[in-house]
């Protein structure tokens, strides 16, 4: 009996060991991703919400404007002032009507001209602001009115409720972000309520106007923590249960020792594994090849061609992005910079970069190194900055930025519009492009919110004079639509799929 207890005793006690292994990396590791992932939802919502206050604060003050020139007119005959109040919403882009009032009563509208209907001081937050649920004219449709009052005289300018709900839609497209005046709240989709906010119990951020009577608040639904992360995190969940399998397989006789993925990536480096692709970017108008964006490639000994996505993310939190990054840059300046005399200049080369790649200016000499291997002026550097970690911006990175643009190096953002730092990006960093994702793309034809987004996106690269590249063309129709509206470069299937660099060449040579 002894005999036989003894090593069914030892089985159970490798196998609880071998399962407890196993699940410590995952468990720990699920920990920490949660926690990183609540510091994202946190970082973004704070940005979201700090970029609502600062838009509709504008809009507001191109509304409080036309109602300090119109104030001066009230208690005149709406006769004489009619043509100054449609003067207003005719300048006032964010405008939609102007109104004047006289002992409580508005008297004359830029709509109606006379005109008769109380006025109630009440209705407005703090006399100042009213989020109502429409008009007689639009009803159902939402409208701020700001209200501006001088002893018997008063001004009433009114804000189109569709303006507000797409900036919602606009800033807040990943989270839930609302505009609140008193107690009337409004929504992304446009509709107006009343009494308590939505429930934002993961990452809530409110911020109040210091100069107008409301306030935005941002978060996300419960849940959320866990959706981000199976979104964002799938292949760090793969290494977590590859770890939890080598953790709990080690002791097992027969299995080989295993090494760790960063060991693994760390060997791949210095074999020269990581190689780089080629795909075409053309112009958006000739449909010419103006450039390439480089990506990165592993070439497993034993596993054949592996896909970025499941090496690429890890990279990045071991830190090892930045040498494989490097070595990229050294492959494509080897293999294109003795053709670059043949080069129509300039000849677009794009890079994506990280936030690794921010921490010090190790950057600037790599890309240094990289351009005088090129003929003077034949190509331009572009690195693409990538939002999978965010950028945050200290003395380092502004002088970073600093020295790259005076060696002419382009700076982009990838994936305009899916991330939570975007908008971000562009108030705290000097770029030159927008690369619009993939997935606005492929709604061309199909989807109206997404086309109203590129359409704002294309719009908002226009007045801010930043190049713009779409990414994932795969149809002519797509194409057709992009250089309808002035795209300047174009990259997708279409024209090309990326490619190893002797079949770049080749190709090259024909274009």
């Amino acid at each position: 009996m002894p005999l036989t207890v003894r090593p069914r005793r030892k089985r159970s006690t490798r196998i609880v060991f071998t399962l407890l292994s196993g699940l410590l990396p995952v468990l720990l590791g699920s920990a920490i991703l949660y926690m990183q992932a609540e510091r994202t939802l946190e970082q973004g919502s704070r940005q979201t919400a700090e970029e609502a206050l600062r838009q509709f604060e504008l809009m507001l003050d191109n509304t409080a404007q036309a109602a300090h020139q119109l104030l001066p007119l009230a208690g005149q005959t709406c006769e004489n002032v009619k043509l100054a109040l449609r003067e207003q919403v005719t300048r006032r882009p964010f405008v939609r009507s102007t109104n004047l009032v006289w002992d409580d009563n508005l008297y004359c509208s830029s709509l109606f001209g006379d005109y008769k209907e109380a006025v109630n001081a009440g209705d407005y937050n703090q006399g100042k602001l009213w989020l109502m649920n429409g008009n007689p004219v639009t009803p159902n449709t939402a409208l701020l009115v700001y209200r501006l009052s001088e002893g018997r005289g008063g001004a009433l300018t009114t804000l189109d409720g569709y303006h507000l709900s797409n900036m919602l839609r606009l800033i807040g497209r990943h989270m839930l972000l609302v505009l609140q005046v008193g107690d009337n709240w409004l929504s992304a989709d446009g509709k107006v309520h009343s009494g308590a906010l939505p429930a934002l119990p993961i990452a809530q951020n409110s911020l109040d106007s210091s100069r107008y009577a409301f306030s935005v608040s941002a978060g996300f639904p419960e849940g959320e923590t866990w959706r981000y992360m199976a979104d964002e995190y799938p292949p760090l969940f793969s290494l977590l249960i590859f770890f939890g399998v080598v953790s709990g397989a080690i002791g097992h006789v027969l299995q080989k020792r295993s090494t760790s993925p960063s060991h693994e990536m760390l060997r791949a480096l210095e074999a020269g594994e990581f190689i780089p692709y080629f795909q075409p970017v053309v112009h958006g108008d000739s449909k010419a090849w103006s450039g390439a964006e480089v990506l990165m490639r592993w070439a497993h000994p034993k596993e054949g061609l592996v896909r970025p996505d499941l090496f690429i993310p890890f990279a990045e939190h071991s830190g090892l992005i930045v040498p494989m990054t490097r070595a990229l840059m050294q492959q494509t300046a080897a293999l294109l910079g003795p053709l670059s005399p043949t080069f129509t200049p300039p000849f677009h080369i794009g890079i994506n970069i990280t936030a690794s790649h921010c921490k010090n200016l190790e950057l600037v000499d790599d890309c240094r190194t990289f351009l005088a291997a090129f003929a003077p002026d034949s190509i331009s550097l572009v690195l693409e900055l990538t939002e999978r970690e965010l950028i945050e911006p200290t003395d380092i990175t502004r002088q970073l930025f600093e020295q790259l643009h005076a060696l002419g190096v382009k700076i982009a953002i990838d994936d305009f519009g899916t991330g939570h730092s975007s908008l971000g990006y562009l108030r705290k960093f000097n770029v030159d492009f927008l690369k619009i994702d993939q997935s606005f793309v492929a709604m061309i034809g199909i989807d109206a919110l997404s086309r109203h987004i590129l359409d704002t996106i294309i719009e908002l690269s226009a007045k801010l004079d930043l190049g713009i590249v779409a990414e994932g063309v795969e149809t002519q129709a797509q194409a057709d639509y992009l250089t309808a509206h002035h795209v300047n470069f174009l990259q997708g299937y279409l024209f090309g799929k990326p490619m190893p660099a002797a079949d770049f060449i080749s190709a090259l040579t024909h274009h």
